[in-house]
């Protein structure tokens, strides 16, 4: 295989990645014929290569040939695990904006309040300024309403006991029975709007974000300001591109939860992700 390459290049290192890569999912197994074949390298470069990463625990001998052992994870654990929930939904914020035009963030609930963990935004004057680690009333906003859903009622109680730390006073300010009764809406729909109920000309819609377990664990929206956006084109033209954007990133994060199954440890063996080794 012949490549382009700076005087840097180490070629050594890039044909056993070539090697790593000729294993595919039916093909759990090859011979020392097939990978020379498939990597277009010399049969003694081939075996040269498989009895160092066998040497280093990445292959192992297997029915006449060669396969990958659960340790190559490893090459892809430091970047996943480089990876928070944020980075992983940040692609997917970016296509929501580039399609709406509009602001896209995410929230999680910190007591009464909102707390922005990522935001993806376009440039337009709005009443109030937004920046990741602004907190909010979370009855007054789209994504305080989900998150406010997705508790049960002793879990809800307790939140809406603690005062807000946000130093906005919201211009919906609900009772007790109106809000659940909005809750209960935004529970039966799957998705929850604020029509300026945090400040005037503050407009938007949102929905949930949840783990591999299926839990509620954040909220994502779209912003807009009223004078531009009618609640009517909110609901319709963008509700379906946010929801869509809710799920890919719910999607990428069970991913995250499951994709990684072991790894090996020297002195351990193969163990299970998530298992703190001393």
């Amino acid at each position: 295989m012949t490549r382009e390459a700076g005087p840097d290049f180490i070629e050594a290192l890039a044909r056993g990645l070539d090697v790593l890569r000729c294993f595919r999912a039916g093909r759990p197994v090859l011979t020392l014929s097939e990978i020379a074949a498939a990597t277009g390298l010399a049969r003694p470069t081939v075996r040269r290569i498989l009895l160092t990463l066998d040497e280093l625990g990445y292959v192992r001998s297997a029915d006449r040939g060669f396969a990958l052992t659960p340790r190559v994870l490893e090459l892809g654990m430091s970047y996943i695990n480089s990876l928070n929930m944020w980075e992983v939904a940040e692609p997917h914020m970016r296509r929501l904006v580039e399609a709406t035009n509009e602001s896209t963030s995410m929230a999680q609930l910190d007591g009464n309040d909102i707390v922005y963990v990522a935001r993806v935004a376009v440039p337009k004057i709005v009443t109030l300024a937004v920046t990741v680690g602004t907190r909010f009333p979370a009855p007054a906003t789209s994504m305080g309403k989900i998150l406010l859903a997705a508790l049960d009622q002793p879990e809800l109680t307790a939140a809406l006991a603690e005062p807000t730390r946000s130093g906005i006073t919201p211009w919906w300010q609900p009772e007790r029975d109106e809000l659940d009764r909005t809750l209960r809406e935004v529970r039966a729909r799957g998705w929850a709007l604020a029509d300026q109920d945090l400040a005037p000309g503050i407009r938007s819609i949102a929905t949930g974000v949840r783990n591999g377990d299926g839990k509620v664990v954040a909220a994502v929206n779209v912003t807009v300001h009223a004078a531009e956006t009618s609640v009517e084109q909110l609901t319709e033209e963008h509700l379906p591109r946010l929801l869509r954007t809710a799920a890919d990133i719910s999607r990428d994060w069970a991913l995250l939860d499951t994709l990684p199954i072991t790894v090996h440890d020297p002195r351990r063996g193969i163990v299970p992700l998530g298992v703190r080794l001393p």
